[in-house]
């Protein structure tokens, strides 16, 4: 890996990526089955804060750019590649970043393997994406469907309690509230993520399974629900704990030790 940031950094003369390359060095193992070397999101706006010669380049739809992308970033998706190559630099040596909807998202590298081939040397892939982008509240550019309200679908304390008593494994559950609101007391079988750090720690959440968000009244948990549509989710809910408690449904946690 530091090999690879190194050789880049001499053919792009971009000294940052040299820099940053001892840090990467960890995640060698799990990057070995990858063609490209992958960057974080310090990393990239570092470059951009710099002024380097990087190119940005967005892997996701026109629609999903034109509603948010990061700022200086072009679209070249993965349909309709052959027109949109055109905004490629001149020059090979050029840097790449590409991104796209998060860590499970593969459009980056399904784009930059297209690339590849045409002669690119320097390649990137910014696997956190938009929606730690976003979390981070760095810059964007934004069009006019960008922060729309959504509808969620919400599930109701019966329908989660038969879930859960159903021991279905077809589910994660996740609690988007604090960590210390989580140990007082939360709906079992819970996993605990804060919203504010979702986008990041959603490499845990299998996008083959239902994704139930919950917090206490809705706020948080309708905003860890719009980053799963971000990220690709197909399958997501929203569930209430104050409805869950008004039930009277049980409660795991301290309290629930108590008893």
């Amino acid at each position: 890996m530091t090999k690879t940031l190194s050789s880049i950094a001499k053919r792009t003369g971009i000294v940052a990526l040299a820099a940053i390359a001892p840090v990467l060095v960890f995640l060698a193992p799990a990057l070995a089955a990858a063609d490209f070397a992958v960057i974080t999101t310090d990393e990239v706006k570092k470059f951009i804060d710099q002024k380097e010669n990087v190119i940005l380049i967005d892997a996701r739809t026109p629609e999903e750019f034109k509603e948010a992308h990061i700022v200086g970033a072009v679209n070249i998706p993965e349909k309709g590649f052959e027109q949109a190559a055109a905004q490629l630099p001149a020059d090979k040596k050029t840097l790449l970043v590409f991104y796209c909807n998060g860590v499970k998202c593969g459009k980056s590298k399904r784009v930059a393997q297209k690339v590849a081939p045409l002669g690119y040397t320097a390649i990137l892939i910014y696997k956190e994406g938009i929606p730690v982008w976003e979390e981070r509240n760095l810059p964007l550019v934004t069009g006019p469907g960008y922060g729309k309200k959504i509808e969620t679908t919400k599930l109701r304390p019966s329908e989660l309690d038969s879930l859960i008593k159903a021991a279905d494994s077809d589910y994660v559950l996740v609690d988007v509230r604090d960590e210390a609101e989580f140990k007082e007391g939360h709906i079992p079988t819970a996993i605990n993520i804060p919203a504010e750090t979702l986008a990041t720690k959603s490499d845990i959440l299998p996008k083959e399974k239902k994704i139930i968000v919950y917090c206490n009244t809705g706020s948080r948990s309708y905003l860890a629900y719009k980053k799963l549509i971000g990220l690709a989710y197909p399958h997501i809910y929203q569930a209430l704990f104050a409805e869950w408690k008004e039930a009277g449904l049980p409660v795991a946690g301290p309290k629930t030790a108590k008893k």
